[in-house]
């Protein structure tokens, strides 16, 4: 309860002081602003008693008034100036807070003078304090809360813009404060008078909201503002009506004045919409226009002979037989396809014809036009009255340029048949011809060949010769072009250039009367009843001597002797690996099992390796080496890699009757010629001519369809250098020393085939999943010479050599031995423990080639067996009586036991020395240089890694 007292003596003439305050309420309407506002409490509009609570009750005093429009109003006023020390407190009703965090106060006011006033002591005031208490509920009273700063919490001083020192001169002056942040249900406001003579005309609690607004095609909600003057209240929003985001996160920020800023992401108009009403609308295209692209662009009318049916629309749809390729954009016009060609031209000659025509009337549009010829073969009579039959040209016509997708037009086409119908189809297409469900169109021209001479033989066979005849034949032409009646055969002795003639009924032919000993070139052709075809290639054969022939007895017998030696031979050579297998599993434990399953190899029977290049015809050697597959066996399933000729695919092959197999195939590529697909098949080949489980197995060819294959077993594991660098570290030395073995067990069957590598590296080595490695990659290599005097092959190639595998007399002579690939060997030894380093690191080939003449050598890995590596280098190794051509190359030998260090001292019986054929390049190195090429490690250890160590080391430093 408030503490009683009585009233104040009213001094003479205060209600005239104070009524001028009233007439100041038409100046009271509120100006409007860009937030929006919400109303808590406004006195303006009470017309009934507000019965705020006042302390002490002599203080604050409620009066009534009328506004400009004569309403009632309530107002509270206060003018207790003549006494001092006054503390005039007045608090409102409860004020619900509806959740907001910050609450605005407008008062309305006015305040008279103090120098105005007569006879006032000095304690006179014109400002006021406002106050605010929060509270859960209506809790407050006359007493409670205590009047005073604490509890009650002071916003503001509030002191007038104006006074008013005449009755008739008062202003009323406009304040608005904001507190914050609320937390409870409502508050209570209140103010302080300390000897001010005032009138507080109206009070409005208000709070600030930014209202729903459309900002960038994006429609954002009211949001209240922060508890902060500085808030910003985030504002999640959402696109329009055929609007797309295109930026995210999409939202606004509210300020505490309820004003946006500060927009975040943004939407577009869709496709098929363009903007309205300025940005705030995404309005539909009307049919005959479309919009393709969302975005703020307009929409666009339809490209010609296109249309739009439904408004919306994103693409205009072209009319019937019209049409956009997949190349076309959506603003593109709509083409159609072009009409015929015109005025077809042939001439034939023969069994070869010429096509020329004109371009078509109409193109359609567009400019992509080409031609395709279409070659039928027709059969029957027209005019008998039967039925003419026609059937798609083999792919023995040959058309030049192409047959399909002509730029010009005029096309040469032979290789046609002799006497035959045909009906030749000139179309005419352009980009949109597949999309027409009809054929394309053509003009049409019917021909008939005449007759033509047979094409030439191709190949030319050497059955047998003596000292004074040679038995040849050979395979009919490819065109007969009728009914061969004879050949007559061309020969002459080389040396005199003198031709006879024979004729012949048949493909063979017996040439008597020859001289023994002498070089004859022969040449053959067909007849028909069209005259002699063209002369086959000349081919050169040679005569026996004379005492040659006596010996042809035995000769013919010789077949039967090497037979019945070679059987026992190889009774004999398994007896003996059956024996030491045996033995072997005795001796050796776990690990030796582990490598001896790793590498199994056996030498197999004695083989001569035949140059394909040394035929004739090298189609010939493909035929007789390598097995022709059926393309309907092999299905490509993914690209992996591209060679010299084309793409290197992995694929599946099955052939009736056997498994389905992984196989890696090799394809020529589009466009080759035909050396390019000669260069490309002598790969086959060779490889068809090697059966060894350390060397690559070809499976087959395909050569009578389009691309050409080579069908090799597929190596899970890729290639040996990439294989080691992808495992770094992962392996025992037994493993490794076990591809190794592998290696030295394929080329060891090479030199005894008589065969070069010429390109041995670690990137040539497949891996398969069980780590056995195979030799692959016969691209550079060569038939080694059989001659006893001079065991090398002297390159004829101009092309690169692989320097850094490569020995030096190949570098610096050309000179190709087995020997030289025992050197690669060391490389890829090298390799191999160095888990697929580089060899010489980035040195140049220049540098490489300096160094290894003046005697420098790679370091030596300490995990590479010592005796294995320097054998491969050693100078004068295989200075025994043992030529290149009797090879006995030793497998090395790890013990189950050895460990990495122990290698070195281990009995590794040496690759080379027991080899002659690999080793003795003393022999082949010119005797004016006899450089020292042996393989000879340094003592060198430390990290496991050749990295570890980049430097070359003198001869002088490795153990002899």
């Amino acid at each position: 309860m408030a503490r009683a007292r009585p009233p104040p003596p009213q001094p003479p003439g205060l209600l005239p002081l104070l009524s001028p305050l009233l007439l100041l309420l038409p100046l009271l309407l509120p100006t409007g602003c860009r937030a929006l506002e919400e109303t808590l409490m406004d006195t303006k509009w009470v017309t009934s008693e507000l019965a705020w609570t006042s302390h002490p009750e002599s203080g604050w005093e409620e009066v009534s008034g009328y506004d400009e429009a004569m309403n009632p109003i309530r107002t509270y006023q206060v003018c207790n100036v003549r006494e001092s020390s006054q503390n005039n407190w007045l608090r409102t009703g409860f004020i619900w807070r509806r959740d907001v965090q910050r609450v605005y106060v407008e008062l309305k006011f006015t305040v008279r003078d103090c120098n105005s006033i007569p006879n006032i002591p000095g304690s006179c005031k014109e400002t006021f304090n406002l106050f605010y208490y929060e509270a859960d509920s209506d809790v407050a009273s006359a007493s409670s809360p205590f009047w005073m700063e604490n509890p009650y919490v002071k916003v503001d001083t509030i002191a007038p813009d104006e006074s008013f020192s005449r009755l008739d001169a008062g202003r009323v002056n406009t304040k608005v404060r904001s507190f914050g942040p609320l937390s409870k249900a409502g508050f209570y406001l209140a103010f302080q008078d300390q000897g001010a003579c005032m009138s507080l005309i109206s009070v409005r609690a208000f709070y600030k909201k930014c209202a729903s607004t459309t900002a960038g095609f994006a429609l954002f909600p009211e949001t209240l503002t922060g508890a902060e003057p500085t808030s910003l209240v985030i504002a999640p929003g959402t696109c329009i009506a055929n609007a797309v985001e295109v930026s995210v996160p999409l939202k606004l920020y509210c300020n505490g004045d309820g004003e946006w800023m500060v927009p975040v992401g943004a939407c577009t108009c869709a496709t098929g919409h363009e903007p309205a009403a300025k940005e705030s609308q995404c309005r539909p295209c009307p049919p005959g226009s479309y919009k393709a692209k969302q975005g703020e662009g307009p929409c666009l009318p339809c490209p010609p002979n296109s249309r739009t049916t439904a408004p919306a629309a994103s693409i205009c749809t072209c009319h019937n037989n019209f049409y956009r390729a997949d190349s076309d954009s959506a603003d593109a016009a709509c083409t159609t396809v072009p009409s015929p060609p015109r005025g077809v031209i042939s001439n034939v000659n023969e069994t070869t014809l010429i096509l020329e025509w004109s371009e078509p009337r109409d193109l359609g549009g567009r400019d992509d036009l080409l031609y395709n010829v279409i070659c039928k073969k027709c059969h029957g009579s027209p005019g008998a009255g039967g039925a003419m039959t026609c059937s798609r040209c083999d792919d023995n016509v040959e058309f030049v340029p192409r047959q399909l997708g002509l730029t010009e037009r005029r096309v040469h086409i032979s290789h046609l048949l002799a006497h035959t119908r045909y009906t030749f189809e000139v179309q005419a297409v352009n980009g949109v011809s597949g999309k027409s469900p009809l054929p394309p169109r053509y003009a049409a021209v019917n021909i008939t060949t005449n007759q033509a001479a047979p094409s030439e033989v191709p190949t030319l066979h050497l059955h047998s010769s003596s000292g004074s005849s040679l038995t040849l034949s050979w395979t009919p032409p490819e065109r007969p072009n009728g009914v061969i009646l004879d050949y007559e055969m061309k020969y002459f002795e080389k040396s005199e250039g003198i031709a006879s003639t024979v004729t012949s009924q048949k493909n063979s032919v017996q040439l008597d009367g020859l001289r023994p000993d002498a070089r004859y070139v022969v040449q053959v052709r067909a007849r028909t009843v069209a005259g002699y075809g063209q002369y086959s290639r000349p081919a050169e054969f040679e005569t026996t001597s004379e005492r040659g022939s006596g010996a042809q007895q035995l000769q013919e017998q010789l077949p039967l002797i090497v037979g019945s030696a070679t059987a026992g031979l190889v009774f004999v050579v398994a007896v003996v690996v059956i024996a030491v297998v045996c033995l072997r599993k005795q001796r050796h434990g776990p690990d030796s099992e582990y490598t001896e399953k790793l590498q199994q190899y056996i030498a197999p029977g004695m083989k001569v390796y035949i140059d394909p290049f040394t035929y004739e015809d090298p189609n010939e050697a493909v035929r007789e080496f390598a097995k022709e597959i059926d393309v309907s066996c092999v299905k490509i399933e993914e690209v992996i890699g591209a060679g010299e000729f084309g793409e290197v695919c992995r694929g599946r092959l099955k052939q009736p009757g056997r498994r389905e197999v992984f196989v890696a195939i090799k394809t020529l590529k589009v466009g080759y010629t035909e050396r390019q697909r000669r260069d490309f098949l002598s790969e086959a080949s060779i490889m068809g001519q090697f059966d060894h489980p350390n060397i690559i197995r070809l499976e087959g060819v395909v050569t009578k369809s389009r691309p050409v294959m080579i069908l090799t077993e597929f190596m899970e594991n890729c290639a040996l250098d990439s294989f080691l660098r992808l495992n770094d570290g992962q392996f025992t030395v037994i493993q490794l020393v076990g591809m190794l073995r592998g290696i030295a067990a394929g080329m060891k069957y090479l030199s005894e085939m008589n065969y070069v590598h010429r390109d041995l590296a670690a990137r040539n080595i497949l891996v398969n999943s069980n780590l056995v490695c195979k030799v692959s990659d016969f691209g550079l290599s060569r038939f080694l010479e059989d001659d006893p005097a001079d065991p090398t092959y002297t390159s004829s190639l101009g092309g690169k050599i692989p320097i850094r595998w490569t020995a030096p007399e190949a570098i610096a002579y050309r000179k190709f031995t087995s020997a030289s690939d025992v050197w690669s060997y060391g490389i890829v030894m090298w390799e191999v423990m160095s888990y697929g380093e580089r060899p010489y690191w980035d040195m140049s080939n220049q540098d490489v080639i300096n160094a290894v003449e003046q005697d420098y050598r790679l370091p030596h890995p300490w995990t590479a067996p010592l005796r294995c590596t320097s054998s491969c280098w050693t100078a004068g190794c295989g200075t025994g009586t043992s030529g290149p051509n009797s090879p006995r190359l030793s497998t090395p030998w790890i013990s189950s036991s050895a460990t990495p260090p122990a290698l070195k001292s281990s009995p590794v019986p040496s690759l080379a020395c027991h080899n002659p054929s690999w080793t003795a390049r003393s022999r082949t190195t010119p005797p004016s240089r006899q450089l020292v090429t042996g393989w000879t490690p340094s003592r060198w250890g430390g990290t496991r890694r050749a990295s570890s160590a980049r430097g070359l080391h003198p001869l002088t430093w490795w153990p002899r």
